[in-house]
């Protein structure tokens, strides 16, 4: 018997369910490569949280104690601006004062370091550049796709949060020392509340810094 071959109908059957797992391999061998993608990218934003959290807890660790300086304000927390005067300290030097302002705009959470002084009238010109955005120091950026700061402080016994900054950002701000207030006193901070909301992402990462008595 001759043998027989394949007929029309049979290779073009065959074709197409080979075209059907070929393109069913495709679907979900790209299902993997974007599953992981978007993996790698979230842990990359993550990393970049954690660092930036761990900037931010070496800055409190340094704060700057309120009684150095003259009672003047060592914290500000506001939407979207967090600004700080930390301590500075250098190897056989005096230790020195420093102006760091942590601030989101455009999706990019950046932070600032002003020069540092020893000068407490310089240090009041160095805290109203910060606020006013002309201080010439360039900022660093910490992490992208950042689509909003709140900020929560731990007053008498419960978090209190911070007001909107909008129309201090715009107009310039006098700085004022304020009255001195006793170690003791519960309306003195004790503690700080950060919230970085990622963009694309429904719940935002949260770190607690401890203030001690400011």
């Amino acid at each position: 018997m001759k043998a027989r071959g394949f007929t029309l109908v049979e290779l073009l059957v065959a074709i197409a369910v080979l075209a059907i797992v070929a393109v069913l391999g495709w679907r979900g061998l790209d299902g993997i490569i974007r599953s992981r993608e978007s993996l790698s990218s979230q842990m990359e934003q993550t990393r970049g949280m954690q660092l930036a959290f761990a900037q931010m807890e070496s800055d409190f660790v340094h704060l700057a104690p309120q009684a150095d300086l003259n009672n003047r304000p060592n914290l500000l927390a506001d939407t979207d601006r967090l600004t700080i005067v930390r301590e500075v300290f250098a190897e056989n030097d005096a230790t020195r004062l420093q102006v760091v302002s942590y601030r989101v705009r455009d999706g990019v959470l950046t932070r600032r370091e002003s020069a540092s002084t020893r000068d407490l009238v310089q240090l009041d010109a160095l805290w109203q550049a910060a606020l006013n955005d002309t201080d010439p120091a360039p900022s660093v950026t910490l992490q992208a796709g950042v689509s909003g700061m709140a900020l929560r402080l731990w007053k008498n016994d419960g978090w209190r949060s911070t007001t909107s900054g909008a129309a201090q950002q715009q107009t310039p701000v006098t700085v004022t020392p304020p009255l001195a207030l006793p170690v003791n006193n519960p309306n003195v901070p004790t503690g700080l509340e950060v919230a970085l909301q990622l963009q694309g992402q429904e719940t935002a990462m949260i770190k607690i810094f401890l203030l001690g008595a400011i």
